[in-house]
């Protein structure tokens, strides 16, 4: 008789891919046949890492001891830097015992959500969320609650919100600000309401931090763990250096929490991975320590693209663009476009606006639906000045704009 297992794992084939890099990707196929493709899908800085950081790499590679294996949980010269600059961003003090180096920031929310959640535990989702997010629930054995908030709200959830979803089975609540997809941030105020909440029920939070430092028209990002110190035995921070220092492919990140979820995740990640690749650690510790003067330059020229695509997106009807005040996206409803006739073709959903201005445009955005419900676009604005305005024009000309 037939063995009735399933060939491949059925938590694996349940997983959906990442829209965000399935559309890059098709993209970046669009290019290499000779399509002129400007895509905003990528999440990624469009500049070079700065020089002192990949200086320090470089001679990382020639010290020996950057060639054999190190502790797991990371080096104890950048667990050090990163709990002090959890210190200085964050408003938390922390031991390094109480820091884990990661494989990027991915590797650290995948890690957060295993280390404290249960088969069944509820994990309230504020929508639009990251596309990642809801797939390590449930590889956690996890229930994803969504709770969304639209363009009215400026994609921002409140606590009378939180509180409609929570159930007995609540465990979890996942806190992002600045937002990907929608750039949001909360408010100071905002911040500490939802984190009173969650102290009040006892439901932990995890924090993705990984774009706090892009935020602008004086914004800060204020962590939830500065706003209700309380927090600080139910809440893990994510966080790492791809987006502030342009170093996505170095590969580190790290989470940062209450002793005993650290011990375990920790003891997790031995069995996982080990350590993540000691030159790259090298390089995040130059990152944390060294001159910021090349933050600043990037974010001042993010500020300038966003500008630009808020107001040039505003310009075509029935695309509504609220303005972000952090990380480099921008996250238009584009409701007002679907079910009607564009150059032969009647959209009904978001991805099927996507499909049609990736063919008849040549612009590559994600749908909405990688993030949560139908009827929105986000768009990257980490990429040239001259590309992103010619890509907006392309849509301009598509719909209509006057």
């Amino acid at each position: 008789m037939a063995p009735t297992h399933s060939r491949i794992a059925r938590r694996i084939a349940a997983i959906r891919e990442s829209a965000t890099l399935k559309v890059d990707a098709k993209a970046k196929a669009l290019k290499a046949a000779g399509r002129p493709v400007i895509s905003y899908a990528a999440g990624e800085p469009d500049f070079a890492t700065p020089e002192h950081i990949v200086e320090a790499a470089a001679a990382a590679t020639h010290d020996v001891k950057n060639h054999r294996y190190t502790p797991a949980a990371g080096l104890p010269d950048l667990r050090e830097a990163i709990a002090e600059k959890t210190l200085r961003d964050s408003g938390l003090e922390v031991s390094p015992g109480q820091v884990i180096v990661t494989n990027g920031g991915k590797q650290a929310v995948y890690q957060a959500f295993q280390t404290i959640v249960d088969n069944g535990d509820e994990v309230l989702l504020p929508a639009p969320y990251w596309t990642t997010y809801p797939e390590v629930v449930r590889l956690a054995g996890g229930v994803p609650v969504e709770v969304f908030a639209g363009a009215d709200q400026n994609y921002l959830v409140t606590v009378e919100q939180l509180e409609a979803a929570r159930t007995e089975r609540t465990k979890v609540l996942l806190f992002v600000s600045p937002s990907n997809p929608t750039g949001s941030v909360y408010s100071p105020e905002q911040t500490r309401a939802i984190g009173e909440w969650a102290l009040e029920h006892g439901i932990w939070v995890i924090t993705d931090e990984i774009y706090q430092a892009l935020t602008y028209d004086g914004e800060k990002a204020v962590s939830i763990v500065e706003a209700v110190p309380a927090l600080a035995d139910t809440c893990i921070l994510v966080n790492g250096v791809a987006k502030t220092y342009a170093m996505t492919g170095w590969r580190v990140g790290w989470m940062v929490g209450p002793q005993d979820a650290i011990a375990a995740a920790a003891n997790l990640q031995s069995h996982l991975s080990s350590n993540v690749a000691n030159v790259s650690q090298r390089a995040a510790i130059a990152a944390l320590t060294g001159p910021q003067d090349a933050v600043a330059t990037m974010r001042e020229a993010f500020d300038r693209r966003r500008k630009v695509a808020v107001a040039e997106l505003n310009r075509i009807p029935g695309m509504v663009t609220p303005t972000p005040t952090g990380a480099f996206y921008v996250y238009p409803d584009v409701t007002e476009l679907l079910h009607r006739e564009w150059k032969g073709v009647t959209p009904t959903t978001s991805l099927e606006l996507a499909d049609l201005i990736l063919e008849k445009a040549e612009v590559a955005a994600v749908p909405g639906e990688a993030f949560g419900p139908s009827g929105y676009l986000r768009f990257s604005y980490a990429l040239g000045d001259d590309e992103l305005r010619e890509g907006i024009q392309r849509l301009q000309r598509l719909f209509g704009a006057e």
